[in-house]
């Protein structure tokens, strides 16, 4: 689609200053177009939390996240030293305020760099909410009133932010992600409302900084994972001293004279209800798609479950309106996938390119206190797909050299490849946990996608000693029975 100059304000408006919408909008710049893009962050109800433009990832997500993370892992790096010869004093601690506002003025740094660059690329910058007026006009509400702004094409990639619980006192005294990580105090004795990843994740590093987190899971540790690797983290975590309230819901949050938070909750499956008093409730029950502020159906554009559905060109029902990032329905919600299918669609749009963004085989990390890592189709999905009896799984219990001298457990140091049963036996999945689990799948995800095979990957030489070289060394099956533990090291 080539540009029309005149005939809009602009050739483009991309809604949303995420990683979706940035990636769209400097792309597009790139290849000749007139881009706008619209940005705005309502504060959190709880504590009134906004940030600058960069979106989620940036700013309450992944960047802070694994900052936390890095901090937790520190703390447990210190206390190993002193195994390793190192004179330690036990007295060492964190101080929250501090690690707090390193992780704010690193997170203000690339929101000052992200505007400069916006800048540079001749991106203009709204920082205003936007609704439709139509399916060529937008309203943009900002900070001196009202403004009418047109465009031959949208891309909406506002993102989603975190639910909140529809129970007395959730929404109150309650917190989510878009506040840990500028809380002011620190968190002490935490409830953690939710197994997914943002929920485990937060546990994890709050542990290993020296807080009391539980969790509490509706149903399933880690839904839309590989269930054996996700209860194996959860053990890791509970092996860690971070207790799991399973089959538990919230019914009420009530603050305390003292400040304290009066949790009531009950089990779903006896009935039985139970209470206990924690410093701050951490909701991390899923996210919600930004549509509603939108204005969608003066535009035509249909919803599905506060998502908008799209088709294989990320193009949505209404001919010059697209969809990118974690809005859109049915695709991965992660940065990396936002990142690459903005740039795609600007080129597709602008500078003639043909290429579209492939959802399948995406890698990621939960970055839990011993790291998970996938890439392909989880041990269950291979099984629904191809059927039990055509699916084999390599699997294998390892231990990390590291680990040996502060004897940290390696009880849950485990991996697998889900692959076809005969012929080349292609891998359709991988599984990790254990140490920098992230830079250990990056680059077999590379090799998945361009078709590995159990063969290709026994008949790799490894690296060692690592732990990404026991991929490598797989020769177990979980049909053939045998203790998939190890002897030895080296041999």
């Amino acid at each position: 689609m080539a540009p029309v100059q005149g005939s809009y304000d602009y050739d483009l408006i991309v809604i949303g200053g995420g990683s979706a919408g940035l990636a769209c909008a400097k792309e597009a710049v790139l290849n000749g177009a007139r881009v706008a893009c619209l940005d705005y962050v309502k504060p959190t109800p709880t504590l009134g939390t906004k940030w600058g433009v960069g979106g989620t990832c940036v700013n309450v997500g992944c960047i802070p996240k694994k900052l936390m993370h890095q901090a937790s892992l520190l703390g447990e790096a210190v206390h190993e030293a002193a195994a390793y010869g190192w004179n330690v004093d036990d007295k060492i601690k964190p101080d929250w305020n501090k690690l707090v506002q390193s992780v704010q003025n690193h997170i203000k740094s690339v929101n000052w760099v992200t505007r400069v660059d916006l800048r540079d690329k001749k991106v203009e910058y709204i920082n205003g909410l936007g609704s439709f007026v139509d399916s060529h006009t937008l309203l943009a509400k900002i900070k001196s009133g009202e403004r009418t702004i047109t465009a031959q094409t949208f891309v909406i990639a506002v993102g989603g932010r975190p639910r909140y619980p529809d129970i007395p006192g959730a929404v109150e005294y309650g917190i989510t992600s878009d506040d840990l990580f500028s809380l002011e105090r620190e968190p002490g004795k935490t409830l953690v409302v939710g197994a997914g990843y943002i929920g485990l994740e937060c546990a994890g590093f709050l542990k290993g900084l020296g807080y009391e987190p539980t969790v509490m899971v509706r149903s399933i540790v880690l839904r839309g994972f590989d269930q054996q690797m996700a209860e194996l983290v959860a053990a890791s975590m509970e092996e860690r001293g971070i207790p799991f309230l399973r089959k538990s819901v919230p019914l009420s949050v009530e603050k305390q004279d003292d400040g304290k938070l009066l949790v009531k909750y009950k089990n779903v499956e006896t009935g039985e209800e139970a209470e206990d008093v924690f410093d701050t409730v951490l909701w991390a029950i899923g996210r919600k798609g930004l549509v509603d502020d939108l204005n969608l159906p003066n535009a035509g554009v249909t919803v599905q479950k506060d998502k908008i559905p799209v088709d294989s060109q990320e193009a949505t029902n209404v001919a010059n309106i697209y969809a990118v990032g974690d809005i859109i329905y049915g695709k991965p919600e992660l940065t990396p996938v936002a990142v690459l299918a903005g740039r795609l669609l600007a080129r597709r749009l602008y500078g003639g390119a043909t290429q579209r963004m492939d959802y399948k085989d995406v890698a990621t990390t939960v970055f839990t206190p011993l790291e998970y890592a996938c890439v392909g189709l989880s041990e269950e999905d291979a099984v629904k797909e191809y059927g039990a009896d055509e699916i084999e799984v390599f699997h294998g219990y390892y231990k990390p050299t590291e680990f040996f001298i502060p004897q940290k457990s390696v009880r849950y140091c485990y991996l697998k490849a889900v692959a076809e049963r005969h012929g080349d036996q292609r891998v359709y999945g991988l599984h990790y946990i254990g140490p920098v689990a992230g830079e250990v799948i990056q680059g077999f995800a590379a090799a998945l996608k361009s078709g590995l095979t159990i063969n290709t990957l026994i008949n790799t030489v490894g690296i060692h000693p690592t732990t990404a070289e026991e991929f490598t060394r797989l020769a177990i099956t979980k049909r053939s029975g045998l203790d998939p533990t190890p002897a030895s090291c080296c041999s």
